[in-house]
């Protein structure tokens, strides 16, 4: 049976990030439910769920997507965590950000 877009989101989160996840969407439960509500449905029921990228390349793409926007510290926080529960390597994770000096600047990585 399909899953609906929030269950499939709810487990990609839970497989993604872990207790940080489901945190994050807590935090948002008395502030504004509908925003935790579409993070799971859109980024984790609709984009996680997208085949063609692993969950590691996934993670690596965001941690260097939020590097380089900046002003996303807590966001890359959670997602640091997300990619070493999925299985990328801390060395790798410092390599990504290493990566990104040339087009970003020493500063923000």
């Amino acid at each position: 049976m399909e899953k609906t877009k929030f269950e499939r989101g709810l487990k990609n989160l839970k497989k993604i990030d872990g207790a940080g996840g489901e945190a994050v969407i807590q935090s948002l439960k008395d502030i504004a439910p509908d925003l935790g509500n579409y993070i799971v449905e859109f980024a984790f029921g609709d984009i996680y769920a997208r085949e063609g990228l692993s969950l590691q390349e996934r993670e690596i793409i965001t941690l260097a997507s939020l590097l380089t926007a900046g002003g996303y510290e807590a966001q890359l926080d959670v997602h640091i965590a997300a990619a070493l529960h999925v299985g990328i390597p801390f060395e790798k994770i410092i390599e990504t950000f290493l990566q990104c000096i040339p087009y970003t600047g020493f500063q923000r990585c």
